[in-house]
């Protein structure tokens, strides 16, 4: 027997999927045969460019604008994929809100909240929107996109950190309750991967950084293409519950 990482005749959402490493990953999924909506909040134009991107590759999908916190958009942006394309079989949740490093004397509640929202609320939403269809086939995937942040427990982070924690525990609670019903709940943590938002990063900062990964390169986005087909294969049947950190080593020490 070989791993059927064959995606064809799924459905998948990724959220947040326009730039950085969602577009990566949407676009690893359509690669590997899968139709991808791609989702979007803000910013039409580069969403544009991005889905034109995706059609020129010869890739099956839908680019599709709303807000992942909050409970109308979900249902309405899920119910106009199920109308065009079909069920949606599997779900990565990666959207983000901005990330500054700052001390806990320099947060507010609101600022906490944001965090929370991206990373608990919204993968809540999102979860139970798309359960009845994913019940009904016995069958579905949901990957939440993590951090290595919660096992480094990097400091003037803390709003950050601790949303994340949360969705990692999140991910584990549903990975058993789903399990029984052919769905599994599975997370991907990157390290720091250099995207269009870090344009502005110190060199410095960056070499200090990469100067500690075991591998001896910073990541690209496409290092999470081959993490996030497994967990949306039928490869990973077997495998829930799980977090998978890609971040050449820096967690192993």
């Amino acid at each position: 027997m070989t791993a059927n990482f064959d995606l064809k005749g799924r459905v998948a959402m990724v959220t947040g999927s326009t730039t950085g490493l969602g577009r990566a990953m949407a676009f690893a999924l359509a690669a590997n045969g899968a139709k991808v909506i791609l989702n979007y909040a803000n910013n039409q134009e580069r969403a544009e460019s991005c889905f034109a991107d995706f059609k020129a590759a010869g890739h099956e999908g839908m680019l599709i604008r709303g807000s992942v916190i909050d409970e109308q958009e979900v249902d309405r942006m899920v119910g106009e994929v199920e109308s065009e394309i079909g069920g949606v079989d599997i779900v990565v949740l990666n959207a983000t809100p901005s990330q500054p490093q700052r001390p806990i004397d320099e947060y507010d509640w609101d600022f906490h909240q944001e965090m929370l929202d991206f990373f608990v609320k919204s993968p809540f939403l999102m979860t139970r929107r798309v359960l009845s269809y994913m019940r009904a086939q016995q069958w579905g995937r949901i990957i939440n996109i993590g951090s290595e942040v919660f096992a480094r427990a990097t400091p003037n982070f803390s709003a950050y950190v601790a949303a994340k924690g949360a969705q990692n525990g999140w991910t584990r609670s549903m990975a058993t309750e789903l399990a029984p019903q052919g769905i599994t709940v599975n997370m991907i943590s990157p390290g720091w991967i250099p995207v269009e938002r870090h344009a502005d990063a110190h060199p410095d900062l960056l070499e200090a950084y990469r100067s500690a990964v075991p591998i001896g390169r910073m990541g690209v986005p496409v290092d999470l293409a081959g993490a996030v087909v497994f967990f949306a294969s039928e490869a990973s049947d077997f495998v829930t519950g799980q977090n998978v950190h890609v971040n050449g080593g820096t967690t192993t020490h």
